[in-house]
């Protein structure tokens, strides 16, 4: 007869809960960002889940995949608690900005998927043509108003935004068959930011 997870817990090990830590905690910092966005109250939420997960270590068995899952709901959970208990946030926007969603809990939030997800933005946007970029990235990385990149760079309006229109297509299209295979959620925050 095969032992189930629930007839033979095995308590988290602490050199699996050290990896945890060592992996988890600068991506679980960055996903509460999300939420809190404060640093510091980003990095005690994490450490009080962690805190948690050590303490709780034994009902949870074993399972770095499960102790992994455990933490991001956590976090998000812990988040969420955070901003209802300080009142500092609207429900409107965390649900247009969707961080007020069940979807969440699946974020994978790690650093590789993230690296790799900065790569493939930064090989898009290196592919648009020098005009297009660089008025691409005076908007999105510099924050500059259409107005004001027109001024800077003597141009219409007009012709800043159909080459704002054609680098965001552009980077749609190149990043489209990446974006299938990271999954529904990083789709929708790429597609929140490129729109």
């Amino acid at each position: 007869m095969v032992k189930t997870h629930e007839e033979n817990p095995t308590p988290l090990l602490a050199q699996d809960f050290e990896i945890l830590f060592r992996t988890r905690f600068k991506p679980l910092v960055i996903y509460a960002l999300r939420f809190v966005k404060d640093l510091e109250t980003a990095k005690g939420l994490v450490q009080d889940v962690f805190i948690t997960l050590w303490e709780k270590r034994s009902d949870l068995g074993g399972s770095m995949s499960e102790a992994a899952a455990y933490l991001t709901t956590s976090v998000r959970n812990r988040c969420l608690n955070h901003l209802r208990d300080h009142k500092k946030f609207n429900y409107e926007l965390l649900d247009f900005e969707g961080l007020y969603s069940e979807s969440d809990s699946e974020l994978p939030s790690q650093s590789v998927e993230l690296a790799d997800l900065n790569r493939q933005i930064n090989l898009a946007i290196g592919q648009l043509p020098e005009k297009c970029r660089q008025i691409f990235v005076m908007n999105r990385f510099e924050g500059k108003k259409y107005r004001e990149i027109a001024d800077e760079l003597n141009l219409s309006i007009k012709t800043v935004e159909t080459q704002m229109s054609r680098a965001l297509n552009s980077l749609r299209t190149n990043l489209a068959d990446w974006l299938v295979v990271t999954g529904f959620i990083l789709i929708t925050k790429i597609i929140l930011w490129l729109s």
